[in-house]
């Protein structure tokens, strides 16, 4: 949380257009990276966090405190804005074109190619999941947001995040199991080719 972010917020929702600036510089960085894994591409990325923030900044007087941080606020507006793009685009999530420069910000190079290559495997899996699936794991473990966050962010209880989040994790590893080399499933896959 931002230091000062209640009065921040109460002096947005008045129109101060410095304070907003102010919430907007600490969490568009957090949007920006949430939108680019699910998007993938940088600029389509940079495009739908500056409609996020725009969204946000025309409604900004609407929005009431419900007891969930300033940040879900922002993350439901952006899920919704990657929803309402895939719907009118008609395309697939593209998790595995993910920029390069998203991968340097976990500090990856080629020092530590294993990393690397177990991150891609991650993204390229995570592609397989569910939507929701896919929101709950990058809000959790990418995001660091608490389960309370991410519930008020898709509009769902606490416990149905965990159940989320628990079936998620689930369901990546079973996917992760089929593509790694050496397991039964890929095995068994191979040598049906």
């Amino acid at each position: 949380m931002l230091d000062g972010e209640i009065k921040l917020i109460e002096n947005a929702v008045r129109g101060k257009a410095s304070a907003f600036g102010l919430l907007y510089d600490h969490y568009q960085p957090k949007i920006y990276r949430f939108v680019l894994i699910k998007i993938g591409r940088r600029e389509d990325a940079e495009d739908l966090t500056h409609q996020v923030f725009l969204n946000a900044w025309q409604n900004i007087s609407n929005y009431k405190d419900l007891g969930f941080p300033f940040s879900s606020w922002l993350y439901r507006i952006a899920r919704n804005q990657i929803i309402d793009r895939y719907r009118t685009k008609k395309q697939e999530v593209g998790l595995e074109i993910v920029d390069e420069e998203y991968f340097s910000d976990f500090g990856l190079n080629e020092k530590n190619l294993e990393e690397k290559i177990q991150l891609e495997r991650v993204m390229k899996a995570m592609k397989e999941l569910k939507q929701d699936y896919q929101d709950v794991l990058i809000m959790r473990f990418v995001e660091d947001l608490s389960v309370k966050e991410v519930a008020a962010t898709v509009e769902k209880s606490e416990g149905a995040v965990k159940l989320m989040q628990h079936r998620a994790v689930k369901e990546l590893k079973k996917v992760l199991e089929k593509k790694m080399p050496g397991s039964e499933n890929s095995t068994a896959a191979q040598s049906a080719k």
